[in-house]
């Protein structure tokens, strides 16, 4: 088997995943691009398993199953926190997030009210 095909093509799998990371502004397509990185490194764990003997034997398809089994974690967290990400927005859009806000679990006091009360 040549073993460069595989290489290349992991290798475009690879830089269209990081690519889409990267462009993308919806995150369920991010996630999508995330998997298109994770299946560019299966295939080279194959690939490097087949062409290459190692000590152990099979085990770069054993470590392919464990990133195939880690992509199911990833996909069942990521789509929980985008579905909670459009209930509280109402938008998937990675541009909207305000990642320097911080929940108000006060009820809309704010620290001024608080510091205020507390005789501060």
């Amino acid at each position: 088997m040549r073993p460069v095909i595989p290489y290349v093509t992991a290798a475009l799998l690879f830089g269209l995943g990081v690519y889409g990371v990267l462009r993308r502004r919806n995150a369920v397509l991010v996630l999508m691009s995330v998997e298109l990185m994770l299946n560019a490194v299966n295939l080279i764990l194959v690939t490097a398993d087949t062409t290459a003997r190692a000590v152990l034997p099979h085990s770069g398809q054993v470590f392919a199953l464990f990133v195939i089994v880690l992509a199911a974690a990833e996909i069942g967290v990521g789509l929980a926190i985008v579905l909670q990400l459009y209930r509280l927005r109402a938008t998937v859009a990675v541009d909207d997030v305000p990642l320097t806000e911080s929940p108000d679990p006060v009820g809309g006091r704010g620290p001024a009210v608080l510091d205020a009360e507390a005789g501060r």
